[in-house]
């Protein structure tokens, strides 16, 4: 099983800093500073009533993380999703066409396809990131997807934090899976640790950069 499955490629476009990591500082802050203060209050005997309010205010930290955890950010994501899957249908049904040839067996046609697409600025890492998928599979030709994802990977300091996520994904997939070159992966993943460590999932970077030393440098591991 690969180590680097396509959920958490995809799950790259989206990955960005902490909306709401201010609003959360806040909260600990006023609520979780002031449960402790009454807890205190209580327990030295200043105010034995205080811990009413230490009560009252760990549970309106409870409710306001929970309403933001699982009510704001998935209804904000909810309508993200929307209102970016309405701009793709207005601008010609994001990659459609290149999808259709796929499914009617032409990848050949299908990669020269996402290659012309590349020259449209905006399209140009999705669309070399797809073409590379067609290469390295279908088309048998796994060094000329890794060649062509390196030689874009060479202007990461021009795109832009997600297209560089998902770029250096697809990089390490393709190490990994196609290549066997583990190592190579290991280091496109610390490379992307290093380079966006206030990102929201950086943590899922660094238990997969975890499980791929277990996996292939187990004395390593240890």
């Amino acid at each position: 099983m690969p180590l680097l499955p396509e959920s958490l490629r995809g799950r790259a476009e989206t990955v960005d800093t902490d909306p709401f990591r201010y609003l959360r500082g806040a909260l600990v802050f006023l609520l979780g500073g002031g449960t402790v203060v009454a807890l205190l209050l209580a327990l030295t005997g200043v105010a034995p009533r205080a811990l009413l309010v230490a009560g009252l205010l760990w549970g309106l930290y409870g409710f306001a993380f929970g309403m933001l955890d699982l009510v704001v950010e998935p209804a904000i994501e909810l309508l993200a999703r929307v209102f970016s899957g309405a701009g793709l249908a207005r601008a010609g049904g994001g990659f459609s066409a290149e999808e259709t040839l796929v499914a009617q067996g032409h990848p050949d046609a299908a990669a020269v396809a996402y290659l012309e697409r590349a020259q449209v600025p905006r399209d140009r890492t999705a669309a070399l990131v797809r073409r590379a998928e067609l290469l390295a599979g279908p088309l048998g030709r796994p060094e000329a997807a890794v060649a062509e994802l390196e030689a874009l990977q060479r202007d990461a300091d021009r795109l832009a934090p997600a297209e560089d996520l998902r770029l250096g994904l697809a990089l390490a997939e393709h190490y990994e899976v196609r290549l066997r070159e583990p190592g190579r992966a290991m280091v496109e993943i610390r490379r992307l640790i290093d380079r966006y460590p206030e990102r929201r999932q950086t943590r899922e970077l660094r238990v997969l950069l975890g499980a791929l030393r277990a996996q292939h440098f187990p004395a390593k591991a240890e």
